[in-house]
């Protein structure tokens, strides 16, 4: 097979994969922790879970961290773990985030991203 042969087949063998990883679905629990109350992080931990097609919730725990779960397209949830390890709300400082329970799914089981009281 010539050279663009092999780079034919590379370049499809790799859409494969991204296309596979971005039609797979998975869910992962958060707990956030650090000056994450009373900075509006619940509401920009919606917001950015929304624009990324996300579902999922997000809830202020007595002990003064962040929880909540997301699912969705895979690439997807990675992109908000780093957001809520990296970013969060333009008020918030986060120490440490928890991630957990990480899993596929093969089929949403929530809908919508919602804040929790």
């Amino acid at each position: 097979m010539s050279a663009i042969g092999w780079l034919i087949v590379g370049l499809l063998c790799f859409s494969k994969i991204v296309m596979s990883d971005q039609l797979k679905l998975k869910s992962v629990d958060f707990e956030i922790f650090g000056n994450v109350q009373g900075v509006c992080f619940r509401m920009y931990t919606e917001q950015e879970g929304r624009s990324l097609g996300l579902s999922g919730w997000v809830q202020n725990t007595r002990r003064g961290s962040v929880i909540g779960q997301i699912q969705g397209a895979a690439g997807k949830v990675d992109q908000m773990k780093d957001w809520l390890r990296n970013v969060g709300s333009p008020s918030s400082r986060i120490d440490r985030a928890v991630f957990s329970n990480e899993r596929d799914l093969k089929e949403p089981e929530l809908k919508g991203f919602k804040t929790r009281h």
